[in-house]
């Protein structure tokens, strides 16, 4: 399975704005339609996580590699992955912000039915309390007017996510499509108790290829506006071997070429790299990759990465990341690795 693209991901529009100008001495004049593109650009801000801890600070997403050993194969694993970084999401307007949109709900929120077309056998079906049922069904509490990856006409991964920050629980569907019934069919599903840092059975999937969690892998705005990201990021590769390493539990590749990345690989920045030169939301990230690194996640463009859509990004800074060579990443020492 390959949700990851490594292609711009577009979203949701979520209206149109109208600016008016005058003054009191006069008559106001007709309103002025703002391009619909422009208003909705104005609009988009990602929801707040404040408050919702995203996994335990032990769990692998939250934890720091910067002093962690290089892997004896680094230099072979990132030879074969060619290219620059590429942040893939932004402000930047094209039919709607791009990256991986989430929604929040609280814990009253409805669940409505999901039919899983792909993976039925190693989806959740939504129960808290256990895991996938086999049976292909599932019911998760997502809003009808949920953002998805792309839009609502997009062909690309279509991933929704939901946080139930109530009850602290995380669903997440890849392929996602909306019915007229109000029901949802998509390729996967996935749920995680956010304060567990229980993983996915071995050799399951999840809406990402690996079997992980999407959501604890994105960059948001607001952390970066507070100045520091204490997670690792999600990224992607073109070509990935028929293995992984924890915490991915999951391969999607038919290759055992030991120049391939399995999944899971962690990598980061190396700390001679230096960043002081970059503009400030670039730099935040930049120290994240050297802090924590980067997991590999899912088949896609080659150190494409991801985000969440925020139209108070600034492109030109996130753009000057692209000049970021691949060369200037090591691979941290994986742990036993689960071969195909």
């Amino acid at each position: 399975m390959t949700y990851g693209t490594g292609l711009r991901s577009l979203m949701v529009g979520l209206g149109v704005l109208a600016l008016v100008g005058g003054c009191a001495a006069a008559p106001l004049p007709a309103p002025v339609p703002v391009p619909r593109a422009t208003a909705q650009a104005l609009a988009y801000q990602s929801p707040s996580l404040a408050g919702i801890q995203i996994f335990p600070k032990t769990n692998a997403w939250n934890t720091k590699i910067n002093k962690s050993k290089v892997d004896k194969n680094s230099k072979k694993l990132i030879k074969g992955i060619s290219g620059k970084l590429h942040p893939d999401f932004g402000a930047d307007w094209d039919g709607g912000p791009f990256g991986i949109p989430y929604v929040v709900v609280s814990g009253s929120q409805p669940k409505v039915p999901i039919d899983f077309i792909w993976y039925g056998d190693e989806s959740d079906s939504g129960d808290p309390n256990g895991v996938g049922n086999g049976s292909g069904k599932g019911a998760y509490p997502v809003p009808a007017d949920a953002p998805i990856e792309g839009g609502a006409s997009s062909d690309g991964d279509r991933h929704v996510i939901v946080v139930d920050r109530d009850n602290r629980l995380l669903y997440e569907m890849g392929n996602a499509y909306p019915q007229a019934d109000g029901s949802w069919e998509a390729g996967a599903g996935a749920l995680f108790n956010l304060n567990s840092n229980k993983s996915r059975p071995k050799y399951w999937t999840s809406a990402d290829a690996a079997g992980l969690p999407i959501l604890p892998g994105l960059v948001r705005y607001d952390e970066v506006a507070a100045g520091k990201i204490t997670h690792a990021i999600r990224f992607t590769v073109s070509k990935t071997r028929k293995a992984f390493v924890a915490p991915a539990r999951h391969y999607a590749s038919t290759s055992r070429s030991t120049s391939r990345p399995p999944m899971g690989m962690r990598v980061r920045l190396k700390k001679s790299f230096k960043i002081s030169g970059y503009p400030p939301q670039a730099r935040v990230i930049l120290q994240a990759m050297k802090d924590y690194g980067m997991i590999l996640a899912d088949n896609g463009g080659n150190w494409f990465f991801s985000g969440a859509p925020d139209s108070r990004w600034d492109d030109n800074q996130l753009n000057t990341l692209k000049k970021v060579p691949g060369s200037a990443f090591e691979v941290v020492k994986m742990g036993k690795m689960t071969k195909g």
